[in-house]
């Protein structure tokens, strides 16, 4: 089914009429727009998608400018932490042995996943190469430049998958592209390469390719291990919309393709390999976690089980893995149990945040993991910003802790204690609206312009396996069903044209 342009133009949404919190923003410029309003038909340059690719690449320019007193390394006096502008991505070009020209893995056991390590390598290596005879070519400045480009073309590219996703929800992707969270952190490390690998996994299963979604998201856990959590989702999704071999199909491929990266330096390098997992194992309880807290925080610190968390790590690690499964295994029952089949982003979004609440480790551009996934899953302009603000105080807090860590304290450790803490139930308070828009499939804004799941690829429109309805999950009324194709019948008809628009779009 096709649709003409017309119809497909009424059909876009307008934030200022959907989103409470923009609606009220937007009586200071005269209102929302109006019912009637009809954009041009031609010759308008600056449509929502180029204002939203525009923005993101201003708020790229301004993460340069905010990180540039660090970029040439002459990080004297703690100015790295005093000016905020500390990046791992150039500390590590000398950590890594990069700047002696040593290969990772082969040369030096790189502490990350072996793609990322690739990647360091395929820029450090001819970096050094071009600046070892030329006396004053700052090596380090260069490599983190390069890295800064590339690993912007990533977060352009990252909007660009999210304005291929919701080409009737444009503005969704300002979301992410006006992120304080991307402008503070886009090239503290290399996570934004998973970033983009994941998005053009989700991407690749959002159009019914499931080969190329397991492999570019079997990349993307090669970079960094979450996006392989994508899987989990994926899975039981799968099973309650009996695609599970589409499912299983992509989490295969993504296996493999793991594996084919990760064999040779596992063969040829081992223990270079195993630098990264051995860190993990060992590694204590990182600032700002949900356990940092538990010791840190008043009266909860002072109990015996608390203090000897900090030298019993292993006892962490368990704890951790095994509050994480709990989390998969009631996000796979509320999957079953819900009215609607969730979309695939809402899940994704909360197998991830889990992860990373009760993770030992949440470094400061981990927030990188969940901006695109929170935009896929709830693209509410209130409780994101919230969220965002809680992010920006953590990162100021975070560099104030590090200059007191230095001897240069600026304020007491309950400062820090809790602007992690406020970072925390931010994030879990976006999961709990997240949930309640699965439990409450009419409160999802995202249905209000599709009639199903604009991310779900072979899951969009595709009907429930007969035994869910042993589990409670499913539509209470048979006219409230979603017929394979994604058109909605009976009461799903909430929203008229715009629904059935999004679904003939999709389909």
């Amino acid at each position: 089914m096709t649709l003409s342009a017309e119809p497909e133009r009424s059909s876009m949404d307008a934030p200022s009429r959907s989103d409470e919190f923009v609606r009220g923003l937007s009586e200071a410029v005269g209102g929302p727009v109006g019912s009637h309003a009809v954009p041009r038909r031609s010759g308008r340059f600056w449509t929502a998608g180029r204002i939203v690719m525009a923005l993101v690449c201003l708020t790229l320019a301004l993460h340069w400018v905010q990180k540039s007193p660090c970029e040439n390394g002459a990080w004297t006096g703690y100015k790295q932490y005093r000016e905020m502008c500390y990046t791992d991505v150039l500390a590590l070009y000398y950590a890594e042995g990069l700047s002696d020209g040593k290969v990772p893995y082969r040369d030096h056991a790189v502490e990350y996943p072996v793609l990322t390590g690739a990647f360091m390598g395929l820029i450090g290596l001819p970096v050094h190469a071009i600046g070892e005879n030329r006396p004053g070519f700052n090596q380090g400045e260069a490599f983190y430049i390069v890295n800064l480009v590339v690993l912007g073309g990533l977060a352009i590219a990252t909007v660009g998958v999210i304005l291929a996703l919701r080409r009737r929800r444009p503005w969704d992707a300002a979301l992410f592209a006006a992120a304080p969270a991307l402008l503070f952190t886009a090239s503290v490390n290399w996570d934004l390469l998973a970033v983009g690998l994941a998005m053009f996994g989700v991407y690749a299963w959002a159009k019914r390719h499931p080969v190329a979604a397991g492999i570019l998201l079997g990349l993307g856990t090669a970079a960094k291990l979450w996006p392989g959590f994508l899987f989990i989702p994926l899975l039981f999704l799968g099973l309650r919309a009996r695609r599970f071999s589409q499912a299983f199909t992509a989490s295969l491929v993504g296996l493999i393709t793991w594996i084919v990266v990760n064999a040779p330096v596992y063969l040829l390098y081992h223990k270079s390999w195993d630098q990264f997992f051995s860190l993990n194992r060992t590694r204590g309880i990182d600032w700002g976690t949900l356990w940092y807290l538990g010791v840190h925080f008043p009266f909860l610190g002072a109990l015996p089980g608390f203090n000897r968390l900090q030298t019993n790590i292993p006892s962490v690690n368990y704890l951790q893995y095994g509050l994480f499964a709990v989390c998969c295994i009631g996000i796979a029952l509320l999957i079953f149990m819900a009215p609607r089949r969730p979309r695939f982003g809402q899940v994704a979004f909360l197998v991830v945040a889990a992860f990373l609440v009760f993770s030992k480790v949440w470094s400061q551009q981990y927030v990188l993991w969940l901006l695109p996934l929170a935009v896929l899953a709830r693209p509410r302009w209130g409780a994101f910003l919230a969220w965002q603000a809680a992010e920006v105080i953590y990162f100021c807090a975070f560099y104030g802790e590090l200059l007191g860590a230095s001897g240069k304290g600026i304020f007491p450790e309950s400062v820090f204690d809790l602007a992690a803490l406020l970072r925390l139930v931010t994030v879990c308070v976006l999961a709990g609206y997240v949930i309640r828009d699965i439990v409450r499939p009419e409160r999802d804004v995202v249905r209000d312009t599709y009639s199903d799941d604009p991310e779900g690829g072979v899951l969009d429109g595709a009907p429930d396996a007969p035994w869910i309805a042993w589990w409670g999950g499913g539509p209470e009324d048979e006219e409230d069903a979603v017929p394979a194709g994604g058109q909605p019948t009976g009461g799903q008809a909430a929203g008229g044209q715009t629904a059935l628009a999004g679904s003939a779009s999709v389909s």
